[in-house]
């Protein structure tokens, strides 16, 4: 399935905060940071990362919906959407 361009431009956005939060915690292990500080950080960047793969799934799961023949030849049915989102959780 083809993502929408608007869709991969946000997630490439979201994708490098992400990459930044993580050289951040990275960071602040090497300076030897309050864990509870460096936990959070890690919780912030792990909870953004499943932003990025809802929003992914959702985008696939809309497209389902609106074309499930498409979506279907492209081996891309509900049932297989529900399995990525399974995953996810």
């Amino acid at each position: 399935m083809q993502l929408p361009e608007d869709v991969t431009i946000d997630l490439t956005k979201r994708l490098r905060r992400i990459e930044g939060q993580v050289r951040g915690i990275q960071q602040m292990l090497a300076e030897s940071r309050e864990c509870r500080d460096v936990v959070a950080q890690v919780s912030a960047a792990s909870k953004a990362l499943d932003q990025v793969g809802f929003k992914l799934l959702a985008t696939g799961l809309s497209h389902c919906l609106a074309n499930p023949k498409e979506a279907a030849a492209n081996g891309f049915n509900l049932d297989e959407v529900e399995k990525l989102f399974m995953k996810l959780a």
